[in-house]
């Protein structure tokens, strides 16, 4: 990937199940390796988000559906169809001359929209992104570059950054942003494009390292910090 590249970073919020997420809320920025943004959009997905009123109570941050509201009457995010969406994604895609789509999880924001085009379309479309779009994984990147340094295990021992078990060290977008900027008030939005901006920082960050890292999708990156972890504790 070379350094003048654009690459689209995109996040979703989504109801339904995990298994089967279908996108209310879709974000997404174009950016480069040093996180210069060049465009950013903020889309609600009308199909999902009005038509399916009984499916949104599903979402796990359904208490935020009034702030949505809001937001389209002020302009913040735009209402459209799946097909608009699709079509002004497809737009910026071609324009920018984009090759790579990058997510803090990949597979769950991948699966979401190849989801949410199979949904409305019945199947007759299945995928989303056009043919041989590279994919990559700020998660897995971060797992390698940022959250299984010793400095990033000390701080999230240190403030309790720890998943719900207490076992093992967090690894989320919110933990990999408060250890950036020394923030521990920081707390991430969950909603899609705001979520994008703090993303297109730690990857950013990732870059910056200059450390060899393997960017495609890895389910189990989590387990990195951890190896790391026990590492330092011996």
């Amino acid at each position: 990937m070379r350094k003048a590249e654009k690459i689209m970073v995109l996040d979703v919020e989504t109801c339904n199940t995990l298994e089967q997420p279908l996108p209310y809320d879709i974000g997404y920025v174009i950016t480069d390796r040093k996180g210069n943004i060049y465009k950013k959009e903020s889309f609600v997905v009308a199909e999902i988000f009005c038509d399916m009123s009984d499916v949104m109570q599903s979402a796990y941050y359904k208490e935020k559906i009034p702030n949505y509201w809001e937001d389209i009457k002020n302009g913040d995010r735009k209402l459209r169809t799946m097909w608009t969406i699709y079509k002004e994604m497809k737009n910026d895609i071609k324009e920018y001359k984009i090759k790579t789509v990058g997510a803090y999880n990949a597979y769950f924001d991948k699966t979401a929209m190849n989801n949410l085009i199979r949904f409305v379309t019945k199947s007759k479309f299945r995928w989303w992104f056009p043919y041989k779009t590279d994919f990559i994984c700020i998660w897995h990147m971060a797992c390698q570059t940022i959250l299984n340094t010793k400095s990033y295990i000390k701080f999230a021992e240190r403030n309790n950054l720890m998943t719900e078990s207490q076992k093992n060290l967090s690894t989320s977008a919110e933990s990999a942003y408060k250890f950036l900027t020394q923030n521990l008030d920081f707390k991430e939005s969950h909603t899609g494009l705001e979520d994008v901006e703090i993303e297109v920082q730690i990857m950013k960050k990732c870059f910056e390292t200059h450390k060899k890292m393997d960017k495609e999708i890895n389910r189990m990156c989590w387990r990195l910090p951890q190896m790391e972890r026990k590492k330092w504790a011996v």
